[in-house]
């Protein structure tokens, strides 16, 4: 099974906080009317073949460089079929990215703003080659986990010069009919009444929900970010391993993140195991472990669905099971 609903497949691009400078971007809005028009286009027929699961069609578009990639792109819209299904497709946002003068692979800040310079878009990538990119999100209007898409895509020279697919990300907007801003509103409402993990969590729950890539961020979300740090009493680094005791036991736990393989709002809970390999062992060690945790941190069983049991031994993680709240004692 996957940790995460949302896959990216994008060997050059994740979050970094340094960047190279020799680079510009290109506004939706700023855009020469036949470029927005062709990206408008790419980015239609790109998300209407993840709608229908033509694979095919997303294969034979894909970036020469990227085809040892395939496998786990094919995987990624594959994934992403119940998260659009039913939905219509409509452009979110388009950013053009111009790298083409950096000298070599260099991690490299885009900063995209408006046509009045209120708002600015910052896009991090890590060792960017040389060349010009294009970023298009979308969504599945409509559909009932209100899917959203993000896709990469690369001017190829090595043959006709055009845009190719060099990544694909998709993720739900919404958690039972909730979006980002509500999560957002909740986790306030959670720090002013002093429930600090839920409200940490739940701030995570909406920046997950607000965009389908982790590779940009905007005035929104780095708000959101501030007001996340600035909870007092939430886990941070420094909390883990948090030790919660069941009986005479103590448990380590390593880490607490946000789990939507089930396109529900779950938290995963990745312990120290005692290593057995008995199922009926296993479980009941997780179910001790959930349940001491939920003792520890009572504010997370009424804002979250459920929870995932992670046990850790030696390095190596297995998931155990994952229980709703009303199942965890």
């Amino acid at each position: 099974m996957c940790f995460y609903s949302r896959s990216l497949i994008a060997a050059l691009l994740i979050v970094v906080p340094a960047a190279g400078f020799a680079a510009s971007c290109t506004s939706q809005a700023a855009m020469a009317p036949e470029v927005r028009g062709t990206l408008a286009s790419i980015g239609e027929q790109l998300s209407d073949a993840v709608l229908r699961q033509d694979t095919s069609a997303l294969q034979s578009v894909l970036l020469p460089a990227m085809s040892g990639q395939w496998e786990g792109i094919h995987d990624a819209i594959e994934n992403a079929a119940p998260l659009v299904k039913g939905g219509k497709v409509q452009l979110r946002n388009m950013y053009l990215l111009d790298a083409s003068s950096l000298t070599a692979p260099s991690d490299t800040q885009f900063f995209c703003s408006n046509t009045n310079g209120s708002m600015t878009v910052t896009i991090s990538m890590h060792a960017l080659p040389p060349g010009k990119y294009a970023l298009i999100l979308s969504d599945a209007n409509g559909s009932a986990f209100a899917g959203q898409m993000g896709f990469v895509l690369v001017w190829d020279t090595t043959g006709a010069p055009g845009w190719k697919m060099g990544g694909f990300s998709a993720r739900q907007g919404q958690f039972g009919g909730h979006d980002a801003v509500w999560y957002w509103t909740r986790a306030r409402e959670l720090a002013r009444s002093n429930l600090p993990w839920a409200a940490w969590y739940t701030y995570e729950t909406a920046r997950y929900l607000e965009l389908p890539v982790d590779f940009v961020t905007s005035p929104n979300m780095d708000k959101l970010v501030q007001e996340q740090a600035q909870i007092k009493g939430g886990p941070t680094a420094d909390t883990f391993p948090y030790s919660v005791t069941s009986g005479d036991r103590t448990w380590k736990i390593n880490e607490v993140r946000l789990d939507a393989s089930l396109h529900e709002p779950d938290l995963g809970v990745s312990y120290e195991s005692t290593g057995s390999t008995d199922p009926a062992v296993l479980r009941t060690e997780a179910i001790a472990v959930l349940g001491a945790f939920l003792k520890a941190q009572p504010g997370l069983r009424e804002n979250f669905h459920g929870m995932w049991a992670y046990a850790s031994t030696n390095g190596k993680v297995t998931p155990v099971m994952e229980l709703p709240m009303g199942q965890i004692p």
